[in-house]
């Protein structure tokens, strides 16, 4: 009786160690799948906002997005290719954030949608990095997201400049 009772001790022990490593491994991969996500739609967004854009402010920053997001997947990739988890597919995500920015610009000017659209996205991923930051429980993915949210957070900052520059509403608090 008393090694049935220690052999279900361990088999529950057991079982639950898996299943929080199985936790664990869900959210540093949905975290990782997210954040690259994020950050393709960015790059992809702003390589549509240098060729369709007519501001040179919306173009310098859609250069400042793609210059940004790049070094930040790249990061990201990096750390996720040594805890061989998946990063976004690249191809998949371009077309839906080309698709997105032009469904945004029905009668609105290109510059407009796009100023408002890079508020959401940004406060968006900012939730998404804080989120990580506090709770995430894979050491390194926590520090990746503590040392990029600052740069987030100037990225809405100016994102809701642009926005109130070219006559957008989601620059208001």
């Amino acid at each position: 009786m008393i090694m049935k009772k220690s052999a279900l001790a361990i088999a529950c022990t057991t079982l639950l160690t898996v299943m929080s490593f199985q936790t664990f491994a869900s959210d540093a991969s949905d975290f990782v799948d997210d954040a690259s996500a994020k950050g393709i739609a960015e790059i992809e967004g702003g390589k549509l906002a240098l060729e369709k854009g007519q501001s040179a402010d919306v173009k310098k920053f859609a250069q400042q997005m793609i210059d940004d997001h790049t070094a930040a997947n790249a990061k990201l990739k990096a750390l996720a290719a040594q805890k061989k988890l998946e990063v976004a597919d690249d191809a998949e995500l371009m077309s839906k954030a080309k698709e997105m920015i032009l469904k945004l610009r029905d009668g609105e000017s290109f510059d407009k949608a796009y100023a408002n659209n890079q508020v959401v996205a940004h406060e968006q991923t900012i939730e998404l990095f804080r989120k990580q930051a506090e709770k995430g429980e894979d050491a390194d993915l926590k520090a990746f997201a503590k040392t990029t949210l600052p740069k987030l957070e100037g990225h809405l900052k100016m994102a809701k400049d642009l926005s109130a520059a070219h006559g957008g509403d989601a620059h208001k608090e």
